[in-house]
């Protein structure tokens, strides 16, 4: 047996209890909870187990979000009977275009336009999902981080879940467990956007093998509670242009939803090319713009989080099976960009997931390798859904964004997605300058009524780890920051971070040169890995902490 994965699993001949189930899934997000559901709708005698790492299903959630029901309507037809707690119906869409001083509205994309879609809490989406996967005999074990996978013989057996104990120098503490083999026929990982397991199952399985790298951006989100003269329910309101460069991928959202609630959040590609560019400071700013600042007005930030997310598209997908076990969701990267939705397809994913999985069940002897899964899930809608957008998120990095807006509209409306041609991606990681090289950005203080820093908004997501763990951020070469990160690109963590968990000190933090360390404030992290993805020389590793920790979002974001 051996145990691959990250984290501090125990050792493989360590005793350990063990639980055997049909079918396990790492993650209670929208493509899990769907997977579980399917399962136990088509094969109810089947036992499956859902882990999560948040201290509760939801509380790692972070999204806009916007709800497009396809995937919902066929796993629960009657869902509009008991909706989600915050379902508003999407009404006005617009699509703006900001400068530093005024808002033009454009034409909405055909891929935006959110007819019969829904505002939510996505947190709340995923909580109701769970009731009604452990109304049909699904196990949820929230709290339960899975920090390793069990590999025997070439296939997948489970995952190692629930180590604690262990303290900051590596020595088990008194509190020391070491954690549980949960083992099943199949495993399906659901762990969202750059999943630390499936990470590891990607490379051991050579799973990216002939397929794009994939790109990210990062998204960060606040909600708002604001006077209800304001509040206009079911607005959907994006923006490109200011306060990115046009250098710089991104754009903001603004959702209404609930009586007087405000999802508002800010996305930046991680492509970017200037290490003094912080996200977290764009979006302040972005605030600040006229047209926003008057939606806000009289009202009060009430929660923040932090999420990076998959835009790689179709291209990007990487191979979903290896002997025992599959991909779903965003750890694969179903999220279609231009309509900045993910859930649907996720959702999807996993429903497809399922069926091959029960399928496979039926059998007198089950595959090792759930290849109907490939073939089932390239011949549903989600495919030709990415298929018809593949082009263009990319057609940003190679044209700029004034080409890519005219290429989009080109693909949309007269290529309709079948152009002959596909683009491909760079890795966000190898976009920057350095950083004497780049202009610099002067970024205003906040004022701490509209605009914020980054420790009261880390207040605000509820993160929190055990002090005395282990750090799970990791610099693989300690050696390598001073002389990369910090004399050629003067500490971007500091900035692309937007949890205040990295910190450039000594004397020389003024001038860029001289000795200097990095500290590293693991507490303050929100898991949003966006160090994980654009460290220059990806020598920072984002390893799984001790379940419950992370952040605890509350059920409106």
């Amino acid at each position: 047996m051996s145990d691959e994965g990250q984290g501090e699993a125990a050792a493989p001949d360590e005793a350990r209890e063990s639980m055997e189930f049909d079918v396990l899934v790492v993650g209670a997000g929208p493509a899990g909870l769907a997977a579980a559901i399917r399962l136990k709708q088509l094969r109810p005698e089947a036992t499956v187990c859902v882990v999560e790492k948040g201290s509760e299903v939801g509380a790692h959630i972070l999204s806009g979000a916007v709800l497009e029901p396809r995937a919902l309507d066929e796993l629960i037809p009657d869902w509009r009977d008991d909706p989600p707690a915050l379902a508003t119906p999407a009404g006005d869409d617009r699509f703006m275009y900001l400068t530093a001083t005024r808002a033009v509205r454009l034409p909405t994309p055909k891929p935006m336009d959110n007819h019969g879609n829904y505002i939510v809490s996505l947190g709340n989406v995923c909580r109701w999902l769970a009731a009604r996967a452990e109304a049909l005999g699904v196990e949820i074990y929230p709290g339960f981080a899975a920090s390793a996978t069990l590999i025997e013989e070439g296939r997948v057996r489970g995952v190692v879940a629930g180590v604690m104990g262990i303290q900051r120098d590596g020595t088990k503490g008194p509190a020391y467990q070491p954690g549980m083999e949960l083992r099943a026929t199949y495993t399906l990982f659901a762990e969202g956007c750059r999943g630390s397991l499936s990470g590891k199952l990607m490379q051991r399985f050579d799973l990216r093998q002939g397929v794009a790298p994939q790109t990210y951006a990062l998204g960060i989100k606040e909600l708002w509670e604001i006077p209800k003269d304001r509040h206009m329910p079911g607005l959907v309101w994006h923006s490109v242009g200011w306060p990115l460069a046009s250098d710089t991928y991104g754009g903001s959202w603004l959702y209404m939803l609930g009586e007087n609630l405000v999802s508002i959040g800010f996305v930046v590609g991680l492509d970017y090319p200037n290490p003094w560019l912080s996200p977290f400071e764009e979006f302040q700013r972005f605030k600040t713009h006229p047209e926003v600042r008057k939606m806000l007005e009289g009202g009060k930030r009430i929660a923040y989080g932090a999420r990076a997310l998959n835009e790689g598209g179709l291209q990007a997908i990487p191979k979903l099976t290896f002997p025992g076990g599959a991909l779903v969701g965003d750890c694969a990267g179903f999220l279609n960009v231009p309509k900045i939705k993910g859930t649907h397809t996720s959702m999807k994913s996993g429903m497809v997931a399922a069926e091959a999985v029960a399928q496979a069940l039926a059998a007198d002897a089950p595959p090792p390798v759930l290849d109907a899964y490939e073939a089932m899930i390239r011949d549903s809608w989600v495919w030709s859904e990415l298929s018809e957008v593949r082009n263009i998120r990319p057609a940003f990095a190679k044209l700029g964004f004034w080409g890519a807006m005219g290429y989009s509209a080109l693909d949309s409306y007269v290529l309709r997605g079948r152009a002959p041609w596909t683009f491909t991606h760079h890795q966000d990681h190898e976009t920057l300058k350095p950083a004497a090289s780049a202009p610099k950005i002067d970024y205003p203080k906040p004022d701490g009524v509209l605009t914020f820093d980054r420790l009261s908004s880390v207040f605000l997501s509820n993160a929190n780890h055990e002090e005395d763990q282990p750090s799970h951020l990791v610099l693989k070469d300690p050696g390598r920051w001073q002389g990369v990160n910090w004399t050629q690109f003067a500490s971007p963590e500091s900035r692309y971070c937007p949890a205040a968990v990295y910190e450039a000190v000594g004397e020389a933090a003024g001038n860029g040169d001289g000795a200097m360390r990095l500290v590293i404030n693991a507490q303050n992290c929100v898991h949003c890995k966006t160090c994980d993805i654009k460290d220059p020389t990806q020598n920072i590793d984002w390893r799984a902490p001790e379940g419950g920790g992370g952040p605890t979002y509350i059920g409106g974001m």
